[in-house]
């Protein structure tokens, strides 16, 4: 997909990931749709800050109605509360489920026919290494990109037809306020994940993975489940 006049919607685009690739997408020549709860925490130049709450149905309708004209949605708006799924509190379990699995879904589900009656475009899900790789202290977390790359690939193949790509990114810790509190000196730079991102859309890449730790488990999936 060329990205140069895209028009792009990016979810969760106020920090972190959403940032870079709002701003990436902006120096590739894309109108950028920089979506965020509170909109007025949208700080880049050249974006139209649009309010989108993907938890919230109807902000979700409102916002694909205003940004009529999307060729590419990014869906990379995320929580993790570093939940385990046994012992820790159901409603924190739902309300990751909620942000991570079924706000991706409605806000795909409302973008789709625009992208389609734009001529078609692409669609980019942001998920994790920890689609693949369940820790029990983020069991939550990672249960809600298990079930988002499931959703990805099942709705690659429904969206095809309609002219619509749908890739998926993966990535292990970024240098972002998600994984502040995590003592590891293997944070990639989100800058350049974002770039990864991008150019794997240009090339219509199904599947980015933007780092060593993510390749390393992608190629090991096959392996036999250990409790290591």
């Amino acid at each position: 997909m060329e990205l140069k006049n895209a028009v792009a919607v990016v979810t969760g685009a106020n920090r972190g990931l959403g940032r870079h690739l709002a701003a990436q997408l902006t120096e590739r020549g894309a109108k950028v749709y920089a979506a965020a709860r509170r909109p007025e925490t949208v700080d880049l130049p050249g974006v139209v800050p649009l309010r989108l709450d993907v938890t919230d149905e109807e902000s979700v309708r409102a916002a694909a109605a205003l940004a009529s004209d999307t060729t590419l949605l990014v869906n990379n708006a995320g929580i993790s509360t570093s939940t385990p799924l046994i012992a820790g509190a159901t409603e924190a379990v739902r309300r990751e489920m909620e942000t991570n699995y079924f706000g991706p879904l409605a806000v795909t589900r409302a973008f789709a026919p625009v992208i389609e009656s734009n001529g078609g475009g692409a669609v980019l899900n942001v998920l994790s290494v920890l689609s693949w790789l369940h820790p029990a202290e983020l069991g939550s977390y990672a249960a809600t990109k298990a079930a988002a790359w499931a959703l990805t690939g099942a709705v690659r193949q429904e969206l095809a037809p309609r002219g619509i790509v749908v890739s998926a990114l993966h990535v292990a810790y970024m240098d972002t306020d998600m994984a502040a509190s995590v003592a590891t000196d293997q944070k990639a730079d989100p800058a350049d994940v974002a770039a990864q991102a991008l150019s794997g859309i240009e090339e219509g890449r199904l599947e980015i993975l933007a780092d060593d730790t993510t390749r390393f488990i992608k190629k090991n999936l096959a392996n036999a489940p250990t409790l290591a």
